[in-house]
């Protein structure tokens, strides 16, 4: 890996923005900027790029915020170099949806999703998503009025042995910001009581 650092949050959103990068590792406590207002920044410029926070910070409310926020994953200090690496690898691959990928188009309902540029769009109006929300959007596209439990989601877009349903939640309900005319009363992503989620077009 090739690896370049930024002194401060400013620095680093500078260079987020005008640089092209594969991922981003993310601390919360920085001078000038702190990663909360480093990672707004990034997303509400546009820029999708995969972003792990590592912080010091361990409470529930961080993690969550951080998500909500737009973050892709969050690592708390210490941790194991080789699991960040490992982590790096999966979310760098999710990004570009691996050997799953296939180019063209999946169109569903009024959605549509170019495989080639990893774009979404609403009515021919794309719509920005993070690295796991695309790989969701793609696993429910490809899978339109399937149901899938709350298990089926993590270990296909997570790929992680241990559930963490609150991460599930956050990202369901990020797309549903962005996809639902109404996020709360959902027409496309519709809860499936007892059992999961089902995209429905």
């Amino acid at each position: 890996m090739t690896v370049e650092s930024a002194a401060n949050g400013s620095e680093g959103v500078a260079k987020a923005v005008s640089g092209s990068y594969d991922c981003i590792l993310l601390d919360i406590n920085m001078e000038e900027m702190d990663g909360f207002q480093a990672l707004s920044t990034i997303r509400g410029k546009e820029v999708m790029t995969p972003i792990i926070i590592v912080s010091g910070r361990k409470d529930d409310y961080d993690m969550l915020y951080g998500l909500g926020l737009g973050a892709d994953d969050y690592v708390t200090k210490p941790f194991n170099p080789v699991v960040l690496a490992a982590k790096v690898k999966a979310l760098i691959r999710r990004a570009k949806i691996g050997d799953r990928l296939y180019f063209g188009s999946i169109k569903a309902g009024p959605f549509s999703y170019d495989t080639r540029t990893l774009r979404l769009y609403k009515n021919g109006t794309p719509i920005s998503l993070t690295a796991k929300e695309n790989s969701l959007i793609w696993m429910f596209m490809n899978n339109v009025n399937r149901v899938f439990t709350k298990n089926d989601i993590y270990s296909s877009i997570w790929d992680e042995p241990v559930m963490d349903e609150n991460a599930i939640m956050v990202y369901i309900n990020r797309l549903r910001q962005k996809i639902e005319d109404d996020p709360s009363h959902p027409r496309y992503i519709k809860n499936v009581r007892g059992m999961g989620y089902m995209f429905v077009v």
